[in-house]
């Protein structure tokens, strides 16, 4: 979550942790961080904040998940455990782990459709990836070589973002600076 903050503050976002329903009644907006996607639903529920999320989503609030956070706006989950559940927004099935254990952890040049030319250097850290995707939803990333080549790893749909990696880790700005400015022109636009 640090990482997020630190990235979001340099790109021009007043950022701020959430904790508590009280405190996402503060933010416009909302980054769901990687971590352990059954841990955080467990959590999310230990905190009353899971209805909260959910309700918030379905009203429209803008949000970006990276890695377990893509699994926590996928309506869909594959590999997860007995009852996990997640907030839901994306219309799309992510497999959880898909790229292996945390051994398999990677990194590689992903080619971001908002990004045209230089390609995103990206982490994957015990990372899922998108099985299917809904008619709503954009594909804006695949991995473009190696055996998963092809890969959905990174999905717009509305004013949710999702990627199936850690761009918090990278230095690289971009898919946070476009996060901010989707959620500036959502409050530009919104009645």
């Amino acid at each position: 979550m640090r990482e997020h903050l630190r990235v979001l503050s340099a790109v021009g976002a007043v950022a701020t942790a959430v904790r508590r329903p009280a405190e996402l009644d503060d933010v416009d907006a909302l980054v769901i961080p990687g971590g352990e996607s059954t841990t955080m639903y467990k959590l999310a529920i230990a905190f009353d904040l899971l209805s909260p999320l959910r309700d918030r989503l379905a009203a429209g609030m803008p949000a970006y998940g990276s890695c377990a956070g893509m699994i926590m706006l996928a309506d869909r989950v594959l590999d997860g455990i007995d009852g996990q559940v997640t907030l839901g927004g994306l219309d799309i099935t992510v497999r959880r782990n898909a790229f292996g254990r945390q051994v398999d952890s990677f990194e590689a040049d992903v080619t971001l459709e908002p990004f045209p030319g230089e390609p995103f250097h990206a982490v994957f850290i015990r990372a899922p990836w998108v099985d299917s995707a809904g008619a709503q939803v954009e594909i804006v990333g695949r991995v473009g070589t190696g055996a998963a080549a092809g890969r959905i790893v990174a999905v717009r749909q509305g004013v949710l973002m999702a990627t199936a990696f850690h761009p918090e880790l990278t230095g690289d700005q971009r898919v946070h600076a476009l996060f901010v400015e989707s959620v500036c022109e959502y409050m530009r636009e919104r009645p």
